[in-house]
């Protein structure tokens, strides 16, 4: 079977559960299985919940893990319910790679890309909304929101003001071509962060994402491993906030005089002071690795 995607962290990634020699692993966001595979490898006598909303990615991966059926348990859903879902498991580990898969990405016909024909840019093919909806019938209000807080774009609201006035648009390539010919051409492509912003919305990226930790601070989870790869500045943004929420002992609001709380809420512990991030290696090897970064919290 020809393997084409790229884990990315993947020897860092595998080390951080190194360890777990019983219960369930969770994989989040299955994609290609890449980090799975690794994981059913290295930890003989764990089993591992591989979960995906992309039907591909399923079908892809259950052939890839064939030799380990016995100890996987494959889950169709979005990430931010699986936890949920299988909270009555032994969970001893959560990895979570936030993010367009490379599968996505690979396919022109799922529209994240450049050179895309169709403008869709959905993650589960179900839903309803899509990046043509977005392009095509958002308000210019709505879309300098999104290009200003998921896409940090700069230039938000001459971005929004030349989609308005020459919309519709039929495809990514027709988009990103457009973009290119508009806008100020720096060390990005000029379609890049406004493609990230329209991605973000179609799929709600970051609520989802939200959602996720909020499962897992109310799944009572033991002694468990926690493992996200995010790769832009908000989804990190999120991952370190909660981390560090999950910390504090006292959780009385700032005005209070004294604690009155117990002092007793610390969940865990951060065990990466610093995002784990590429080698030069690796970015070499795999371009689309050079932005992510790992962080790490166990659950006493």
């Amino acid at each position: 079977m020809q393997i084409p995607h790229i884990p990315v962290l993947y020897n860092e990634t595998l080390q951080v559960f190194e360890s777990i020699d019983e219960g369930y692993i969770i994989d989040c966001t299955l994609g290609y299985a890449g980090h799975s595979f690794g994981l059913l490898d290295q930890n003989k006598t764990v089993q591992l919940i591989c979960n995906d909303q992309d039907d591909e990615a399923l079908e892809f991966s259950q052939n890839r893990l064939k030799e380990f059926e016995d100890r996987v348990t494959f889950n169709k859903g979005n990430f931010e319910s699986v936890v949920e879902t299988f909270k009555e498991y032994s969970i001893k580990g959560i990895l979570a790679d936030i993010g367009v898969s490379s599968l996505q990405l690979d396919k022109q016909e799922r529209g994240f890309g450049f050179l895309s024909e169709t403008l869709d840019m959905r993650m589960n093919q179900n839903q309803t909304l899509d990046a043509s909806t977005v392009v095509n019938s958002y308000s210019q209000a709505d879309l300098e929101k999104i290009f200003k807080e998921y896409g940090e774009v700069r230039e938000y609201k001459k971005v929004a003001s030349l989609i308005v006035n020459n919309r519709p648009f039929s495809s990514s390539k027709e988009l990103a071509e457009f973009l290119g010919q508009k806008m100020h051409k720096g060390k990005l492509n000029p379609a890049t962060l406004p493609f990230q912003a329209i991605r973000i919305e179609v799929n709600d990226e970051l609520g989802v994402l939200e959602r996720l930790f909020d499962s897992l601070e109310n799944a009572n989870l033991k002694n468990c491993v926690v493992a996200i790869i995010s790769f832009h500045s908000l989804e990190d943004r999120i991952v370190k906030n909660y981390f560090k929420k999950w910390t504090k002992k006292c959780i009385c609001p700032p005005e209070a005089f004294r604690c009155e709380c117990g002092n007793n809420h610390q969940k865990g512990k951060i065990l990466t002071k610093k995002p784990i991030i590429p080698t030069k290696a690796e970015i070499k090897q795999n371009p689309r690795s050079r932005s992510s970064k790992l962080r790490v919290f166990r659950f006493d």
